[in-house]
């Protein structure tokens, strides 16, 4: 295997991470200000922006929060985490269109025995029930 395992050595966020984390929390909510700020029915006349305008502010404030995370220590071990998930993918070994059609078709078959199998014992139950209550 190339995998390797380490653990962070160092599990609290130092002081500038902590910034960072804020500095991204606030981008976020930033975004989101600008949505609600700008399409609120009493700002409409002054300062009214369009939906495309205002989606293109929430996805600005979301990147850049994003991206002020990802130079925390945390948003390196995430990069790394993708990196080696990507790796891994590679690895596998995808069934062919033939056997996933195949495979489906199994599956379906299953769900439709063990389907009517409950059914039947949910009715023999049922009928045990009321078998015993009319007595």
């Amino acid at each position: 295997m190339n995998s390797k395992i380490e653990h962070s050595k160092d599990t609290a966020a130092s002081g500038g991470d902590i910034v960072k984390y804020a500095a991204a929390v606030l981008l976020a909510l930033a975004g989101l200000f600008a949505w609600f700020w700008f399409g609120a029915p009493e700002n409409a006349t002054q300062n009214a922006w369009s939906g495309p305008l205002r989606g293109l502010g929430v996805i600005v404030g979301l990147l850049a929060g994003l991206g002020v995370f990802m130079l925390t220590a945390k948003g390196r071990d995430t990069r790394e985490f993708l990196s080696e998930s990507r790796f891994e993918l590679r690895k596998v070994v995808w069934p062919t269109r033939q056997e996933a059609i195949r495979m489906t078709w199994v599956v379906m078959v299953v769900v439709t025995i063990l389907s009517l199998l409950l059914g039947g014992f949910d009715y023999l139950i049922q009928l045990a029930t009321q078998w015993f209550l009319g007595r």
